[in-house]
Order: C-alpha cells, then sequence, then structure tokens
C-alpha cells in the first residue's frame, strides 16, 4: 500500500528530554511555591482563626528555602537537568507539599489539588519513566496524608472535617486528575517535539535542496557567461595554429591554448564556483518544472506518463517560479507514487480559472483508508507487510517524506489533498489503469505564476550570490 516516503535521515526516536529544564526555572517555581505556602500558612493561622502547627509549617517551607539557597550556590543559573536531576527535584517539592498537607488537614485543605503540580511540570518535560514514578508516588503520598494527618481546628477546638463521602471524592478527582492532566500534558508534549523535530527535517531539506538549485545556477551562469569568451580564444587559437605551420614551437603554443579552452568547457560541465545568480534559472514553464522534479524516479522501472493541458482556451503552459520548495515537495510526491506503484505513474498538469493544478496518481494499492485523514501528519507509523518490507527494506515508514512535501507545498501556496484513485464500489477490473493513491496540488496562479509582462521582459544582468 501507498504510504508515505521519506527523502532526509531519519529522526530519533527514542525519548530526548535529557537537558530540557533548566535549574533556575524550577527554583523560580519554587521561589513562587514558598511565597504562596507562607501567605496561605500565615492568613489561614492569624487571620482565619485557624489553629495550626507554625513551627513545623514553617520548617517545612525553611527546608525549601535551604535547598533552594544551596542549589543556587553550587550550581550556575543556567545549569540544566538531567532527567534524573529534574525527578529528584520534583520528588523533594512533592515530599515537602505532602508534609505541608500532613499538618494542615489532609484532603480537608482545598490546597491538596496542588499535588497534580510536580507531576504536569513531569509529563511536559522528563521522560516517561520519570512521569510514572512521580505519579505512583503522587497517589501514594495523597492516600497517606488522606488518612494519617492533623485535623485542622479552630482555636476554640472545633475541627474542620468534609464528611466522609466528599473526602472519597475529593481523593477520586486528585487521582483522576493526575492520570488525566499527565497523559494529556505528556501527548501534547510530545506532538510538539514532534512536530519542531519535523520541522527541523524539513528545513534541511530545504536548505540542501537550495544548495543544489544555487549549484546549478552557478554552473548554467558561469558556462553562459564564459561561452563566448572560450569559444572566442578557440577561434582565435585554430587560427594561429594554422598560420604558425612553419614555426612548429609557436604552433604547439597556440594548439596547447586551444586545449585549455576545451577544458575549461569542460569543467564548467560539471563543476561551479562562487560565482553569479542565472536569472534564466529563475522561473520555468509549468512541464519543465515538473520533469525536474520528476528526473531522479525516471530510471526505476515505472514508466512516468506526463500530461500538461489547460483547462480552457490557455494553450500555452504558464511559466511559474524555480522555487526549490517546489521542486523538492514535488519530487516527494513523485518519489512516493514510484515507490509503490506497480508500473505506470500519471501526472497530470492543468491551469486555468485562476488556478494551476497537478495531480500525481500511481497504479499501485492505494492508501490504507484507516490513514488518509492523516496522511501529511510527521511519524506516522503503520507496519508493513512482508511484501512492502522486500520492496523497501530499511523504510521505517515515519511520514516524513509526505510531511515535508506538504509543508514545502504549503509554504508556496499550494493546497495538498490526498485520497485513492479507485471507487471504492468498483472491482480492480472496472476501475481502470489509475486506480491507486493520487495527491493533487493547487496554487493559486498569482502564488506561483509570473505575470505576461515579467516573464517578456529582459533579465538583465546576472546577479552576484549574497556572501
Amino acid at each position: 500500500m501507498a504510504l508515505l516516503t521519506e527523502s532526509s535521515p531519519p529522526p530519533v526516536t527514542q525519548d530526548l528530554r535529557n537537558g530540557w529544564v533548566r535549574l533556575r526555572t524550577l527554583l523560580m517555581l519554587r521561589w513562587l511555591a514558598i511565597l504562596g505556602q507562607t501567605v496561605t500558612v500565615v492568613v489561614a493561622s492569624f487571620f482565619l482563626g485557624l489553629r495550626i502547627e507554625l513551627g513545623l509549617c514553617f520548617l517545612a517551607i525553611g527546608a525549601s528555602v535551604l535547598s533552594n539557597m544551596i542549589a543556587m550556590t553550587v550550581f550556575p543559573p543556567s545549569q540544566r537537568l538531567r532527567d534524573v536531576d529534574a525527578m529528584l527535584t520534583l520528588i523533594f517539592d512533592m515530599t515537602q507539599l505532602s508534609f505541608l498537607l500532613f499538618l494542615t488537614g489532609g484532603l480537608n485543605n482545598p490546597f491538596a489539588l496542588l499535588i497534580l503540580a510536580p507531576v504536569t511540570i513531569s509529563a511536559t518535560a522528563l521522560t516517561l519513566r520519570s512521569t510514572v514514578i512521580l505519579g505512583v508516588m503522587s497517589v501514594a503520598m495523597i492516600t497517606l496524608v488522606a488518612f494519617y494527618h492533623i485535623p485542622l481546628r479552630q482555636m476554640d477546638g472545633t475541627v474542620l472535617a468534609q464528611p466522609r463521602q466528599i473526602l472519597l471524592g475529593f481523593w477520586i478527582s486528585i487521582v483522576i486528575g493526575i492520570v488525566f492532566l499527565s497523559v494529556y500534558a505528556r501527548r501534547v508534549a510530545q506532538e510538539v517535539q514532534t512536530m519542531n523535530e519535523a520541522l527541523l527535517a524539513t528545513q534541511e531539506a530545504l536548505a540542501r535542496e537550495q544548495k543544489l538549485t544555487d549549484l546549478g545556477g552557478v554552473v548554467a551562469a558561469a558556462a553562459h557567461e564564459l561561452g563566448t569568451p572560450l569559444a572566442t580564444i578557440k577561434l582565435v587559437s585554430t587560427e594561429l595554429a594554422e598560420e604558425l605551420e612553419g614555426n612548429p614551437e609557436l604552433a604547439e603554443d597556440a594548439r596547447l591554448i586551444r586545449q585549455q579552452a576545451d577544458r575549461c568547457r569542460d569543467i564548467l560541465r560539471d563543476m561551479g564556483r562562487a560565482g553569479k545568480d542565472d536569472l534564466h534559472m529563475r522561473s520555468a514553464p509549468l512541464g519543465a518544472v515538473m520533469h525536474e522534479a520528476a528526473e531522479p524516479h525516471e530510471d526505476r522501472g515505472v514508466a512516468l506518463h506526463f500530461a500538461f493541458e489547460p483547462v480552457e482556451g490557455e494553450a500555452e503552459q504558464p511559466v511559474i517560479f524555480r522555487r526549490p520548495e517546489i521542486i523538492h515537495g514535488l519530487r516527494n510526491l513523485v518519489q512516493n507514487a514510484v515507490d509503490f506503484a506497480k508500473s505506470d505513474v500519471w501526472i497530470d498538469g492543468a491551469w486555468g480559472d485562476g488556478q494551476i493544478r497537478l495531480k500525481i496518481v500511481d497504479d499501485g494499492e492505494g492508501y490504507p483508508t484507516d490513514l488518509i485523514g492523516r496522511l501529511g501528519d510527521p511519524f506516522l507509523r503503520r507496519r508493513r507487510s512482508g511484501r512492502e518490507q522486500s520492496r523497501r527494506p530499511g523504510y521505517e515508514g515515519m511520514g516524513l517524506g509526505l510531511f515535508i512535501a506538504k509543508t514545502l507545498l504549503e509554504r508556496s501556496g499550494a493546497t495538498v489533498s490526498f485520497r485513492n484513485a479507485r471507487d471504492p464500489f468498483l472491482l480492480d477490473e472496472e476501475s481502470g489503469a489509475r486506480r491507486g493513491a493520487m495527491v493533487e496540488v493547487t496554487w493559486p496562479a498569482a502564488a506561483i505564476q509570473i505575470g505576461d509582462a515579467e516573464a517578456k521582459a529582459p533579465l538583465g544582468v546576472n546577479r552576484r550570490f549574497p556572501a
């Protein structure tokens, strides 16, 4: 089945969250917690008339202050914590909070909800192992303080306690909150991390394509600008060699000049040096750009069929910008079609009604129906069949190729859609040859097409590449 292809190095799939959290961040959060705890204890004791073990409470708060002072003294502000170090820091904060809850009524204290904070931070920035450890410990601690705690009392000795049913519901809500917020925060953090890695791979692919395009422009510009002087040198040296037949030494020098001119011409065909941006390379007809994008896959045993026709009236192909993101994006789409086609791939272009459209269809088995809605997402995984394994050994099916193609083409103003060409209600013999995967790319003509006046205007002098 036509899954996804990737033309850049596969991403690292393990969880690389070491060094994500700066020590300064956790210390600032702890200072805020210390301030909040101090204000809460003072207000509860002196303004709300609650009998609280002030000495033990300020001892717990002082432990946090002391740990912060030690950390700020020993480590630099920019210190980044390893996963284990960050986990131990959060365990300390969780233990300190649990001790304060033990001193202030357990689950009867509404601030028991703050036990969610360390687990949520871990789910966002630490590894799964650390998050599981913190989650289990938080459930254990909140359960302990539910049964073992110093009751909250007013100054006259009256105990403030919630009914058992309310306490049970509060405990259940906290446990559910720990699990739900951990899963939710971790899922969101993974999506962000995945998208960042995929966008980084996209930038690398685009930069590589830009370098290749620039190199092609350098070679073309050099060949274009040096072609006339080299031809003149070759012509003059040939005439000199004929006129100096009576002087063998000078004739040999003239022939040597001609040989070196030929050598310069051959060198220009294969390589380029830092030169000028060839304006001829900036734009090309739609068909030429599509042929260039598909060229690396024309000799892979699958026939590529090109067709470019206007929707109505406009006979000439539109001249479009020859941008690296367009070429690389289309190349990835063609690669995916060729990889999963049986024998043929059709590439159709159409223009008119203010739009430019390209359609790439293969005769393979099509996209898996359960994944069509997710095509274009990075790192989309699917178990491969044995046939796919044999056709594409080492292929991981990460979905990065289609993500890169979709991202680059959308950057150029295109809309990319994926579907299967085959009608699901028809048999194979009734579906025709074009029954595999289909990709449609549609641009507003103004986004990539060069206007007639600009296309016919003189190109001017080639400009140097920026240093």
